[in-house]
């Protein structure tokens, strides 16, 4: 299982080659580079292009050139843009419906993974794809300080997971 579909992990990829190519690239060149199909890439351009992530350039030198302000878009935005957000369970947003989850009524799950989701978007939110294409880059550590967000100190169910992991309690003996 992946947190990121197959299309946002290659435009992911495509992003980062744009990136770091300041005069751009085409769908070949790009494919080559990554071994993926060119129309896949091709379609993936297409839908960064929709939604401004990047720009086309047609003619014989024509491509595409990643947008001025595209590197300092969130990992969030990104996944929004791609695959309608983000949803750690069918029950998370960004749409409350349940789409067929039939234990609604008696899951006890549903607001601590509900708090997990809202801690991963806050980290999806706090990364941007410049910190990701360039970690060692001046943007270096500015939205990464919200991995701690995971991890939870008053109590809660990561809090007692650590702790059952590190100390087992002691089963009582039978007589």
């Amino acid at each position: 299982m992946t947190l990121l579909s197959r299309k946002a992990d290659y435009a992911l990829l495509i992003l980062s080659y744009l990136y770091r190519s300041p005069t751009g690239g085409n769908a070949r060149e790009i494919a080559a580079q990554f071994g993926l199909s060119r129309a896949f890439v091709a379609n993936i351009l297409k839908e960064l292009c929709q939604k401004g992530f990047v720009a086309s350039h047609r003619g014989v030198k024509g491509g595409y050139a990643l947008q001025p302000d595209a590197a300092g878009a969130s990992l969030a935005t990104l996944l929004d843009a791609l695959d309608d957000g983000f949803r750690l369970t069918l029950c998370t947003p960004p749409s409350q419906q349940i789409d067929g989850c039939s234990h609604e009524s008696s899951c006890s799950l549903k607001a601590p993974l509900g708090e997990v989701h809202r801690r991963l978007i806050d980290v999806l939110r706090g990364v941007t794809l410049a910190q990701l294409f360039e970690p060692d880059g001046p943007h270096r550590g500015v939205g990464l300080p919200l991995l701690p967000l995971l991890a939870t100190t008053a109590g809660g169910c990561c809090q007692s997971a650590r702790h059952a992991a590190a100390e087992p309690e002691p089963v009582p003996a039978t007589a």
